[in-house]
């Protein structure tokens, strides 16, 4: 599982994602290792299965899985 550790964003890259408005972009935040709320949505993180609080371009905060985010 070490190249998955290698894989996971980190604090300031630069990531995109799918959005509903097709590919969005913006930075990482930071690693969610805990449950806490994105404007009235939940979210649900833990250290094994831990969520990235990105930033969109935009100025919108989302949480989303490593797997959902990609390097720019």
């Amino acid at each position: 599982m070490t190249k998955a550790r290698d894989s996971e964003p980190k604090k300031g890259d630069d990531v995109t994602w799918k959005s509903h408005g097709g590919t969005a972009h913006g930075k990482v935040v930071k690693k969610q290792t805990t449950d806490t709320k994105i404007k009235s949505h939940t979210v649900r993180a833990s250290k094994d299965d831990p969520q990235y609080i990105v930033e969109s371009d935009k100025g919108g905060k989302a949480a989303h899985k490593a797997a959902a985010l990609k390097k720019a």
